[in-house]
């Protein structure tokens, strides 16, 4: 076995662990094994597997919506809406449902899940009213769109899985209008 890891390394295939495996894969013994690597490495950079979960949540909350929402606040307002539904509607959904199926078994982490949620509806909703929607209309909104988002991760046929983007741009006119 090599030396320890970073831990952004172990951080990183955390992830792509649960995305692939889900919550309960994530154990020490089979990570490092999996990475050629001791448990102390692991060790090293986390208390427990408690903490390394938590950081887990944190890496996913900042890939998945913080650096979203910044890699957005790049553009004009006006293509904001836009960006975020392609991006959004063709993007692999794998650690978005492997965190959502480990937050249907654990009401911590189902907290945090539901103050993300809200957070991503608020920030479409913000969206919406920079468009010229009222808050109320745009909230609506930015709750369906959420639905619509959530809801394509169930769909098990590969002819509705996908929207084009020509498609999604005439969803986002219609909606900020």
């Amino acid at each position: 076995m090599t030396d320890r890891l970073t831990k952004s390394a172990w951080i990183k295939h955390g992830l792509s662990v649960l995305a692939d495996h889900g919550i309960d894969a994530i154990r020490v013994l089979p990570l490092a094994k999996s990475m050629n690597v001791s448990r102390g490495s692991f060790y090293w950079h986390f208390g427990d597997l408690e903490d390394y979960r938590s950081e887990l949540l944190k890496t996913w909350q900042k890939i998945a919506t913080d650096r979203i929402i910044r890699d957005l606040a790049k553009h004009a307002d006006s293509h904001r809406l836009k960006l975020l539904l392609t991006r959004a509607f063709v993007a692999e959904r794998g650690l978005e449902q492997a965190v959502r199926a480990w937050a249907s078994q654990d009401r911590k982490v189902a907290s945090i899940v539901a103050t993300i949620d809200a957070q991503r509806v608020d920030y479409i909703a913000q969206l919406l009213e920079k468009a010229g929607l009222n808050s109320k209309l745009a909230q609506g909104r930015a709750t369906f769109i959420y639905w619509a988002y959530l809801g394509q991760g169930a769909v098990l046929s590969d002819r509705h899985k996908a929207v084009d983007e020509d498609t999604i741009n005439q969803i986002s006119s219609l909606l900020e209008n």
